[in-house]
């Protein structure tokens, strides 16, 4: 019975993680298309182009914002096949050719639908781990996000280079299509909202926002920021650099390092509690941001994938893992998608902040400040979640 209960890999568990990973496929294969799309095809300025590509976390913000408050309410199963359904519809609006203003309206639309199903995914998968688990699991579960990273946009600039965009759009729909049908395969466990969230209307922040979620969420934010700037200005430093033919390795190494330390990293929180994993992350994506800030081979450029790897890859599913645990099962959903906000709000709106910063630093000196402001961010989490009781010991069976 007790092996039952705590079997990590189970057939919903990996149903559910796959389905996930060809969502977030799909976003990273378009991620690095869409502007040269919007330019190529619509003759875009070049402000249009990266609108492209910011409005989709615009959509996805809104409909995890959204979809968080319902989510208890419609239930998970209905809330996922919705968002998948919308996910897929949506795909076919690529192909109709009616203007750059029609493609803005397409982006956001099929971001609104990626910000409902992945938090309903989000959302099961953090039900269906067991609670002694829990951060094992999700470092598990959050490693599918972690391959489309790597494999998204290199299949995205391989196609973009030997075939045409209507091939592009054409792969993402059969790519909808198949995680819309692997997750009938899956039992979804259902949570009955809680008399007091049932029964939540007005627009209270508690009906939109998970209270006990948000001090990590505010972590989270803080340090994807930091992220954000190599996430988005990585290519353009590496040819200031003269290092563009090793820039496209970068996230490989980046993502290789998260795949080989996950399993140990999910394991350390859930038997010594959250602080034992995430000081040490603080410390090594801040190693990395420094050793990117004065790189000048290609071993260097390398070397920083691999810290930024363990330290910001490891640190986004730990932080996943706590606003999981803090929160009380009926509420989990809410709580998944307080966490996804803050993540992609740091990711999304990053770069528009950080490009007025680079014409006044560089690209060095702004990887150094990003440092700083990762490292000094250990202050900001001893304060919101670190000095408490929990953050130091293992799984709480309360909240299991």
């Amino acid at each position: 019975m007790e092996q039952t209960r705590t079997r990590l890999w189970t057939k919903d568990f990996i149903i559910i993680s796959a389905a996930n990973f060809f969502l977030y496929l799909i976003f990273y294969l378009l991620l690095v298309t869409i502007a040269v799309y919007a330019v190529d095809h619509y003759h875009a300025s070049e402000s249009q182009a990266g609108l492209a590509t910011g409005i989709f976390i615009i959509g996805t913000l809104i409909g995890r914002l959204v979809i968080g408050r319902i989510i208890e309410s419609v239930g998970n199963k209905k809330t996922m096949f919705f968002g998948l359904v919308f996910f897929i519809l949506t795909s076919f609006l690529y192909f109709i050719d009616a203007g750059v203003t029609f493609l803005l309206l397409t982006r956001f639309l099929h971001g609104l639908a990626l910000g409902v199903a992945s938090t309903a995914t989000g959302t099961i998968v953090a039900q269906i781990i067991p609670a002694a688990r829990k951060g094992e699991g999700i470092g598990y579960y959050s490693m599918s996000t972690t391959l489309a990273t790597a494999i998204g946009p290199f299949i995205g600039i391989y196609m973009s280079q030997h075939t045409s965009y209507s091939a592009i759009f054409s792969f993402c729909l059969a790519l909808g299509i198949i995680s819309f049908i692997i997750a009938l395969f899956m039992q979804v466990p259902e949570v009955k909202a809680s008399a007091k969230t049932a029964g939540s209307k007005g627009f209270k922040l508690s009906n939109f926002i998970e209270p006990k979620a948000l001090p990590i969420a505010l972590v989270t934010l803080i340090v994807s920021l930091g992220y954000s700037s190599v996430l988005s200005f990585i290519n353009f430093y590496a040819m200031e650099i003269n290092l563009v033919n090793v820039a496209s390795f970068f996230f490989i190494v980046y993502a290789v390092a998260i795949l080989v330390s996950r399993p140990f990293t999910g394991r350390l929180m859930d038997m010594k509690g959250a602080n034992y994993v995430m000081y040490p992350t603080f410390i090594l994506f801040a190693a990395g941001l420094f050793l990117l800030s004065i790189t000048s081979n290609s071993i260097s450029l390398l070397v920083a994938g691999v810290l930024i790897g363990l330290g910001f890859g490891n640190m986004q599913s730990c932080t996943q893992a706590i606003a999981v645990k803090v929160t009380p099962l009926e509420r989990m959903g809410l709580a998944t998608s307080t966490f996804f906000i803050a993540l992609d709000a740091g990711l999304g709106f990053g770069p528009y902040v950080i490009g007025f910063i680079i014409p006044l630093t560089g690209y060095r000196k702004l990887y150094l400040i990003m440092a700083i402001i990762v490292l000094a961010s250990t202050v900001l989490y001893y304060f919101m979640h670190g000095k408490r009781k929990e953050a130091t010991a293992g799984v709480r069976p309360d909240v299991a």
